[in-house]
């Protein structure tokens, strides 16, 4: 089984108020998107990587990747105007023979390495997979900011990444959409208007999205778990 990532870090992310993309960011001094790479470099069930990069950072972004010494094959494309023409993009650069894509946000980089390969394994199984956690919140449905009812939050997630398609599914989904002019917002959405199940793999809390400046602090906090977890392992 061939299995191929797409890391989607080509988005300006303007909620962060910074002067550059958010995933240029240095976390600790080293930028977000590195962080984020290295997890699926060592993961033992990706074959190789694509990341798609803004237009006018696609040359920075091939610099950073060369410089952090991975081991596996990188190619950094330049993605499109929105989150789902950057995918496509990626889809475009697939290696030949891959069975399974894996697209995962640039700005996510605690996920776990058990998370990825366990929604990568039930991808295999079951065709389509996304990591996903409860929500613990009550949920209210608005409208005109008035409450009209409270959902049940029993059958809600948080959708996460990566989220694990076999490619067939994935480009079906992409197809599909194209023809029909529609923009979802995550991948799933995609495939789910195929009439594809999408399986639910338990995800984890530590797996935040970095998109406001309050999460650069809340991702400095993980970043220092993650070194103390690493140091106490034999």
């Amino acid at each position: 089984m061939k299995v191929g990532a797409i890391i989607a870090a080509a988005g300006f992310g303007r909620r962060m108020k910074a002067d550059r993309p958010k995933q240029l960011l240095a976390l600790n001094g080293t930028p977000i998107i590195i962080h984020t790479i290295r997890k699926f470099d060592v993961s033992s069930v990706i074959d190789y990587i694509i990341v798609t990069a803004p237009r006018d950072s696609v040359e920075e972004v091939r610099d950073l990747v060369k410089s952090a010494g991975f081991k596996k094959s990188i190619v950094v494309v330049e993605g499109g105007e929105r989150r789902q023409d950057s995918v496509a993009s990626g889809l475009n650069h697939l290696q030949s023979g891959t069975d399974i894509v894996a697209v995962h946000d640039g700005v996510r980089p605690f996920v776990s390495i058990d998370d990825i390969e366990n929604a990568v394994r039930q991808a295999e199984r079951t065709g389509a997979a996304v990591l996903g956690v409860p929500i613990v919140e009550t949920v209210k449905q608005v409208e005109k900011d008035v409450i009209e009812s409270t959902l049940t939050r029993e059958h809600l997630v948080l959708a996460q990444t990566p989220q694990v398609f076999r490619t067939e599914i994935l480009k079906e989904a992409f197809d599909r959409a194209r023809k029909d002019e529609y923009y979802g917002t995550d991948e799933s959405s995609l495939v789910e208007r195929l009439g594809r199940p999408v399986a639910i793999v338990r995800g984890s809390e530590r797996n935040i999205k970095i998109t406001r400046p309050t999460d650069l602090t809340l991702a400095r906090a993980f970043l220092e778990e993650e070194k103390a977890e690493a140091k106490a392992r034999p």
